[in-house]
């Protein structure tokens, strides 16, 4: 069995992060989200995977390499003809994938636990497809499972009044029989070549067409809030728990909290956890509150700052309480009071969002 990985896209509702990074190297509890697409297929036992990314990409490539620190070897595939659905980047992928079964996974998905279970199931059914599902209470937002008498009838895209509160997740599992579906399927209203449309063509041919529900949580971070939330998520369950700073007298630490080496947190600082800290930070006189990740490089003093995602080489100094934020690469956030004339001084690019 082999893997698909999707990690193209524009990613236009994470603008302006989007805009100088791509979506899947976008940092959940410090490692890029792509990592956690890599990890579940690596827990599998799956050994070749292909990574779909966009025309000209190489970012990509630099960062997440040959696949060998996870026992793997990557292919990349680049999206040709633009951006057309998910059947249109199985069908671009064809020939690497070849005739063997395949988990196709969202690169922009995480979730709790491994999916190996899921790959045991296609397995011992013989099944032709499994679909992975989750509840949720916005259903209108995803591909939603339409069921009668325990099966799969079809998978309705978007839905404006869903039949059920179930999402289709960015997880499945193929055998070669779905290329006869996304070679047969005709675009949808938008253009698209949808895996929803490709998945009931299976069904309705009558292949064997298994699901499975995903019972922990699953986020599907296309949005903001979402990849705020993600962050929350994989906090909450973090285990790998280590403090490698310099950490002065008086600063207090509580709860989950991992620091990288060569981090200094001195002043009249409180650490309270789950709190992920990179290298070579400074935290001075400065609050860093629960399901807050802070990237490597970054200057913290005289700021409260909880439940938000600090990118790398961040300066952050105004004196101000910052929540539920994304703060990309390289951003300086000084107090008003720094210089003359007094007031707020800002460069904001397109698609920003601002809170005064």
């Amino acid at each position: 069995m082999k893997a698909l990985i999707t990690a193209g896209g524009r990613a236009t509702r994470l603008r302006p992060i989007t805009n100088t990074l791509n979506k899947h190297l976008i940092p959940i509890a410090n490692k890029p989200m792509l990592f956690y697409a890599l990890e579940k297929i690596a827990e599998t036992g799956i050994k070749e995977v292909g990574i779909n990314v966009n025309p000209g990409e190489t970012e990509i490539q630099k960062i997440v390499g040959d696949g060998s620190r996870w026992g793997l070897k990557i292919t990349y595939i680049e999206q040709v003809g633009g951006p057309k659905g998910l059947a249109h980047i199985v069908l671009n992928a064809k020939s690497f994938l070849g005739g063997e079964p395949f988990i196709l996974y969202c690169g922009d998905n995480i979730i709790l636990g491994s999916i190996k279970r899921f790959v045991d199931k296609f397995v011992n059914e013989k099944l032709n497809v499994l679909l992975a599902f989750a509840r949720v209470p916005d259903p209108e937002r995803f591909g939603v499972p339409v069921f009668q008498d325990g099966k799969v009838l079809r998978v309705e895209e978007k839905p404006s009044q869903p039949k059920s509160n179930f999402a289709q997740t960015g997880i499945y599992i193929y055998d070669s029989h779905v290329f006869d579906a996304v070679e047969n399927i005709p675009p949808s209203p938008r253009g698209e070549y949808e895996i929803s449309d490709a998945n009931t063509y299976l069904i309705e041919k009558g292949f064997n067409v298994g699901y499975e529900e995903i019972t922990g949580w699953w986020k599907d971070t296309g949005k903001p809030e979402d990849l705020l939330e993600g962050n929350q998520l994989i906090l909450h369950d973090l285990s790998d728990i280590k403090n490698e700073a310099n950490v002065a007298p008086g600063v207090i630490i509580q709860g989950k909290v991992k620091i990288e080496k060569g981090t200094y947190i001195g002043g009249k600082s409180l650490i309270r956890g789950p709190v992920v800290i990179g290298q070579n930070c400074i935290i001075q006189d400065s609050y860093i509150g629960p399901y807050t990740s802070i990237g490597d490089n970054t200057k913290i003093t005289n700021t409260e700052i909880e439940h938000s995602i600090i990118f790398d080489n961040a300066e952050i100094k105004c004196g101000k309480r910052i929540v539920d934020s994304l703060i990309g690469h390289n951003t300086v956030i000084a107090s008003s009071c720094d210089s003359l004339p007094l007031g707020h001084k800002m460069i904001i690019g397109d698609n920003s969002v601002v809170e005064l």
